[in-house]
């Protein structure tokens, strides 16, 4: 079933044509979305197996808790999402915020490739990066580098909440060398329980610039969770969440063998020159393809706590 999402723009130079409207999409597309952003795991406690499959399933769990179709195709936000508290819902929202950034990036600007900054914290000093900037860098398939910052909310974000969210991305300048396209804000909330989307790009402001440099060895961040997820091994544990997820990912051979052995950068170039060869074989144009099972079209329902 097709999913709806409305959304609204503003102040993107008239080169894109995009403006207002309705994006449609599907779960497939979504949750490659969710387990793609590059970040580092923020899932800290692990009982089996590998970070970065607990941090895809903890994406994946995100989502489904936090949003449910009605029967015109629309997100809405589930019970339980609704009965979480301030805190929760900030963090969930957040997500959600990242999530739809990744996908209308993806979409309507061909900027599938998203990194947190957070990744780059190795290599910049804290300082530098601080707590007022952009929460993501994408780059399009020509090479060009744009800055996001995704918020998002549980209701109609305010003038000053997008004032804000402006003022943010406009700290990111470049990239290796090159000077961003677009600094964009953005903004995933609820309208009346209906999930949307707003985006806008302002004009760049140089004050405290942030620059960075390429990155390479990062791009693990975001390849590792769809891999975990597309690996048919681990223990009994994992399986059972693998199956709990609902979710069947797989990744282009040629993708594959690179990531396999840690070639991170390599199998991001290579995607980029096979985009649409893998588009035309049902992937994305990062090699992934994810197909969500039919539960993800059912009300979602809590799962039962296990007795003890």
């Amino acid at each position: 079933m097709t999913l709806r999402i409305d959304y609204s723009s503003r102040a993107f130079p008239a080169a894109y044509s995009f403006r207002s409207g309705t994006l449609s999409t599907s779960w497939n597309e979504l949750l490659w979305a969710a387990i793609t952003i590059g970040r580092p795991s923020t899932y800290h406690v692990f009982r089996y197996g590998e970070p970065s499959f607990h941090e895809a399933i903890f994406r994946l769990a995100l989502v489904r808790m936090a949003v449910e179709q009605d029967w015109n195709g629309y997100l809405c936000r589930t019970d339980a999402f609704s009965a979480l508290d301030p805190t929760e819902k900030g963090m969930v929202s957040y997500f959600l915020g990242m999530t739809l950034c990744k996908l209308f990036a993806s979409r309507l600007l061909v900027t599938p490739w998203l990194l947190h900054l957070d990744v780059f914290r190795p290599v910049l000093n804290p300082v530098t990066l601080g707590r007022s900037r952009p929460d993501l860098v994408g780059e399009d398939n020509h090479g060009n580098w744009n800055a996001f910052e995704s918020k998002g909310r549980s209701s109609v974000p305010s003038s000053t909440d997008k004032s804000k969210a402006k003022a943010q991305a406009q700290r990111l300048v470049s990239v290796n060398g090159r000077n961003c396209s677009l600094q964009v804000g953005s903004f995933a909330f609820f309208r009346s329980n209906v999930l949307e989307f707003y985006w806008r790009d302002p004009e760049p402001d140089s004050r405290d610039a942030i620059e960075l440099p390429g990155p390479e060895a990062e791009w693990r961040y975001y390849y590792e969770p769809a891999l975990s997820l597309a690996s048919d091994t681990g223990s009994e544990p994992m399986v059972a969440e693998r199956e709990q997820a609902d979710v069947k990912v797989e990744i282009h051979p040629k993708v594959l063998h690179l990531l396999q052995q840690g070639q991170w950068s390599q199998a991001k170039h290579l995607a980029i020159e096979q985009r649409d060869v893998f588009m035309s074989d049902g992937y994305q144009p990062d090699g992934i393809k994810l197909t969500a099972g039919e539960s993800w079209k059912r009300p979602y329902e809590p799962r039962e706590r296990s007795r003890r």
